[in-house]
């Protein structure tokens, strides 16, 4: 198989939908494996009160004592507190754990040492300062147990003090390039915080995906289709990238088609990734 199919394939396996649940609500946890998500996470850090951490550390190390057919990741509280501290002594050696969302990165140091308090876990860093955008892409290739960066954008607009999405702009491009340059995965959104605006959600959603983003992370199941459906492929594209394809097949190398494209061996490769993508499981 051509270096190029077999990363293509592996693009389609990345995740698209992420559900964050708060990780001292059990219940809502048990409801989120079943929601669709290719990805639920726990949180144990802003959606829990001060007072709920050890509970929450508690229940989540009860639902990760066995696997689940949906990877579950955990959100953290921010490096080098003693929460997390307390989160990394209690789950990081848990069978079923797939993976740590770090909150509140702004330097490479505190990958390197969550990653040697958790060995052999994919670490996954949220930057949510602009500290933390100025440095992303040495967070971004800080240590190999990282899989991927994104944004906390809650945490950055305050920081920022913009209002508008258009002031995220660039921060948000910042962290696609920082990602793509350090081999990693292209990030995921941040969350639509209005759970009941979807067709918002779908506009930043098309806005995110023309970006670079891929995929989304979400607060509540009715958004998971949304972000699904923007993300994938739509039926031109799928039909363009055939032809892409079928006619490098059939001529290698550059070449211009007789409806006036040029294609060549990048757009090749982006074809492969958009089949890819609408032929995930």
């Amino acid at each position: 198989m051509e270096p190029a199919t077999e990363s293509a394939r592996a693009w389609g396996a990345l995740p698209l939908t992420w559900l964050y649940v708060p990780g001292d609500r059990p219940e809502v946890v048990a409801k989120a494996l079943t929601a669709g998500a290719d990805v639920v996470v726990v949180d144990l850090e802003d959606a829990v009160a001060p007072g709920r951490k050890e509970y929450a550390r508690a229940a989540t190390a009860d639902l990760l004592a066995e696997p689940h057919p949906v990877p579950v990741h955990v959100r953290v509280n921010a490096p080098d507190g003693p929460e997390c501290a307390a989160d990394l002594h209690a789950l990081a050696a848990l069978p079923a754990l797939a993976g740590l969302r770090l909150p509140k990165v702004s330097s490479p140091a505190q990958v390197v040492r969550t990653a040697d308090r958790a060995p052999h876990l994919p670490l996954y860093a949220l930057l949510e300062s602009a500290l933390a955008v100025e440095h992303a892409y040495a967070i971004a290739s800080a240590h190999p147990a990282l899989r991927g960066i994104g944004l906390g954008e809650a945490d950055l607009r305050a920081d920022l003090g913009v209002h508008d999405d258009t002031g995220l702009d660039w921060p948000r491009s910042r962290v696609v390039l920082a990602a793509r340059a350090a081999g990693l995965a292209p990030p995921a959104q941040s969350v639509h915080p209005r759970v009941h605006d979807l067709a918002g959600l779908a506009a930043s959603c098309a806005h995110g995906r023309a970006l670079g983003f891929l995929g989304r992370a979400a607060i509540h199941p009715r958004q998971l289709p949304v972000i699904e459906a923007a993300y994938l492929p739509t039926p031109q594209e799928i039909e363009t990238a055939e032809s892409v394809i079928e006619a490098a097949a059939t001529r290698p190398g550059a070449q211009a088609l007789p409806d006036g494209r040029f294609i060549d061996a990048a757009v090749v490769a982006g074809a492969h990734r958009t089949l890819a993508l609408a032929r995930r499981p």
